[in-house]
C-alpha cells in the first residue's frame, strides 16, 4: 500500500551564488532524509548574468530560470520566494512576494536599515492574516549543539543569566590585497562584519539565553580603507583587478550589551582574525551552570553544571550526535557528526513543518527586526562615543 503522494511546495529561489548554492542543497536534500508533510519542488531560479544563470540551474537542479526577479513573484507555478541576494534588495523583493501571496524565506540580516525591516515586518504581519508566512535565515539556530544549549537554558539547567560572551572570528579579508566586494559597500551590504556576522551572534545569544539585548557600547573599525578592485564582479573575493576602490563598513565591531535579564554581554565579531576560519563562540555563565560552544568544533557542546561537588566538577564535553538530540535521529548512526549544511537543511525542515500546520515560523520577520535594531544601535553607539572615555597618555612610551 501506497502513502498518498504529499502536496508540493513550489520554491523560487533569488540568488545562486554562496547562499543561493546552501539554500538549493537544502530544498534537495530535506525530503530525502525527513519526513515532510509538503514535498519541496525546486520550479525556479533567478539571477542577472542568464549564461551563469542556466549552468548554475542545471548543476544546483532547478526546473527553470528568469533573470528577472519580478517575474519569479509574478509566476502562478511558485508558492514559496527564498531570497539568497545582497541585503538592499531584501525589502523590495521580500514586500513584493509577500503581497502576491508567496511565502518568503529572507536571508540575514533581514534588510539594511531599521526602516526596511519595519516595512518588511508588517508586510509580513499583514500578509500572515490572509496565511502567507515569512521567515528569516538565522540558520545556525539549527546546528543541534546549538539547539541543545537553548534546551538546557529553557529547562533552567543554567539558572539565572548573568555573563553571555559571543565572538564570530574569520580571516577571509585579513590581506589587505584581498579585492573590494560588495560585502565591502555599504551601499549593497548595509553594514561590514557588524552585520554580516554581527547580527549571528546577536540572535544565537538572544536565541539561547530567551532574551533580547536591551542597551549597547560600541566600538567599529576600518582597517584596510581602500582595496583593490576586481576583475570581475560578483565574487565574494575573487581575483584583484586594476585601480583602487573605497571600503564603506567595517572590517571589526565590538560592543558590550546588557539583556533583559540583567545579565552582561559581551560580543565580538571581525573578519581580521589570522587563523579563524568561521569560529562562532559562544560562553554562557548561569547561577546554576555554564555552556561553551565554539562552530569549529560544531557538534560538540560543553557544559557545568554547578549543583556537583568541587571534588569532580568540570565542564562536561558533549557529542551531540545522539538520536535523542534535536535534528539528529534522521541522519548518521551516533557519533557520526553533521556539517555546515545541514543548519540549512534543517532550516527548511522546520520552515515546511511550519507552513503546512499553518503556524508561523521562526525566526520571524519580526525576531529579525530586532536584531537590525540593535546593529543600528551598535552603529549609532559607535558613532556617538559618547561613553567613551579617552585617557591620557602624556609622557607614556
Amino acid at each position: 500500500m501506497t502513502s498518498a503522494p504529499r502536496p508540493p511546495l513550489r520554491v523560487g529561489l533569488l540568488g545562486y551564488a554562496f547562499m543561493g548554492a546552501a539554500h538549493s542543497q537544502a530544498w534537495r536534500t530535506a525530503p530525502h532524509f525527513f519526513d515532510l508533510p509538503l514535498r519541496p519542488e525546486l520550479t525556479v531560479l533567478a539571477g542577472r548574468d542568464a549564461t551563469a544563470l542556466a549552468a548554475a540551474a542545471g548543476r544546483l537542479g532547478w526546473g527553470s530560470t528568469e533573470t528577472d526577479w519580478r517575474r519569479v513573484v509574478e509566476r502562478d507555478d511558485v508558492d514559496l520566494v527564498d531570497i539568497c541576494t545582497p541585503g538592499d534588495t531584501h525589502a523590495e523583493m521580500a514586500i513584493a512576494a509577500l503581497e502576491a501571496g508567496k511565502h518568503v524565506l529572507c536571508e540575514k540580516p533581514l534588510a539594511n536599515s531599521v526602516a526596511e525591516a519595519e516595512a518588511m515586518t508588517a508586510a509580513a504581519e499583514k500578509a500572515a492574516a490572509h496565511g502567507v508566512r515569512a521567515m528569516v535565515g538565522f540558520t545556525y539556530r539549527r546546528v543541534p549543539a546549538v539547539a541543545l544549549a537553548r534546551k538546557l537554558v529553557a529547562d533552567g539547567r543554567l539558572g539565572q543569566i548573568r555573563h553571555v560572551r559571543a565572538q564570530y572570528l574569520q580571516d577571509w579579508i585579513a590581506d589587505p590585497a584581498a579585492p573590494l566586494s560588495w560585502r565591502l559597500q555599504k551601499e549593497k551590504a548595509g553594514s561590514g562584519a557588524l552585520g554580516d556576522i554581527g547580527a549571528h551572534i546577536v540572535d544565537l545569544t538572544q536565541f539561547i539565553t530567551g532574551q533580547t539585548v536591551t542597551g549597547v557600547s560600541a566600538v567599529l573599525e576600518t582597517f584596510v580603507r581602500k582595496r583593490p578592485l576586481p576583475a570581475s564582479t560578483g565574487t565574494l573575493g575573487g581575483v584583484a583587478g586594476e585601480g583602487m576602490g573605497e571600503v564603506t563598513v567595517d572590517d571589526a565591531a565590538v560592543f558590550l550589551g546588557r539583556f533583559t535579564g540583567g545579565a552582561l554581554a559581551t560580543f565580538e565579531a571581525t573578519r581580521f582574525a589570522l587563523g579563524r576560519k568561521n569560529a562562532i563562540r559562544i560562553e554562557v555563565n548561569g547561577s546554576a551552570g555554564s555552556l561553551a560552544f565554539d562552530f569549529e568544533d560544531m557538534n560538540v557542546l560543553k557544559f557545568f553544571d554547578g549543583a556537583e561537588p568541587g571534588e569532580t566538577a568540570g565542564f562536561r564535553r558533549i557529542v551531540v550526535t545522539e538520536p535523542e538530540h534535536p535534528y539528529v535521529a534522521a541522519w548518521w548512526p551516533a557519533g557520526h557528526g553533521l556539517g555546515y549544511e545541514h543548519g540549512f537543511t534543517h532550516q527548511v525542515v522546520d520552515l515546511v513543518t511550519a507552513l503546512a500546520a499553518g503556524e508561523q515560523p521562526t525566526p520571524s520577520f519580526a525576531d529579525g527586526l530586532q536584531v537590525q535594531r540593535v546593529l543600528d544601535a551598535v552603529e549609532r553607539s559607535a558613532a556617538d562615543r559618547s561613553t567613551w572615555t579617552d585617557i591620557d597618555t602624556e609622557g607614556v612610551h
